[in-house]
């Protein structure tokens, strides 16, 4: 049995944060990741190494077993909904919020609104609950500018202070959820390899229950 334990972790703005907290639990890389290049990251402790992927791909080594454990936002969960993972903590770092925005002037729009979002499938489900029909536009970035060229009335993305929404002529509607990094592990995973992985998991949650 391969008993090496996988963390997979988001490239961009979770991996510096992700790898403070597990310095925390004497977990580090042997090297120190600077170059997000090199994907692959020995450890401190022999049979763990850490994967440095796209968040978006994060749920997919986690639920094929490719990864056994995973830290990636809330966002990205939300999105790829899978039977193969448990969640088993929020781990409290990169917080930020996703929300509705629009222009900033109260204009009138359709019965149909248009809603330009990399995030379908959490926006579909906000807009079905307040019972309004919408057309969503799925963008990969920059979508402060969909409003402002006539593609979308409105915009789903995630904010932070909210600056980049303002400096573009925006303003928050709504929030429609708080998002922050949790920890996802492979169901797999925390049968065969159960000791090594919840001694990870316990480890983190006493971190977090110090803050």
């Amino acid at each position: 049995m391969n008993d090496k334990i996988t963390i997979a972790i988001s490239k961009g703005r979770i991996l510096k944060e992700s790898l403070n907290l597990l310095k925390k639990i004497d977990l580090t890389p042997l090297e120190s990741i600077n170059d997000e290049r090199k994907l692959i990251h020995e450890t401190n402790i022999k049979n763990i190494r850490f994967v440095i992927v796209r968040a978006t791909d994060v749920p997919t080594y986690v639920s094929n077993g490719s990864a056994d454990l995973g830290i990636v936002g809330k966002d990205t969960i939300m999105e790829f909904l899978s039977n193969d993972y448990y969640v088993p903590l929020d781990l409290k770092i990169s917080k930020c919020r996703l929300v509705l925005a629009s222009l900033l002037d109260d204009r009138e729009y359709g019965s149909k609104i248009r809603v330009a979002t990399k995030y379908p499938i959490t926006t579909k489900d906000y807009f079905i609950k307040k019972k309004k029909q919408v057309d969503i536009i799925k963008l990969y970035g920059s979508m402060e500018l969909a409003p402002v060229l006539g593609l979308a009335d409105y915009i789903v993305d995630l904010v932070d202070t909210g600056e980049t929404l303002r400096v573009n002529g925006l303003k928050e509607v709504e929030t429609i959820c708080d998002i922050s990094a949790n920890l996802i592990v492979n169901k797999a995973s925390m049968k065969l390899k159960h000791e090594s992985a919840w001694c990870i998991i316990n480890n983190i949650e006493k971190i977090l229950l110090e803050k």
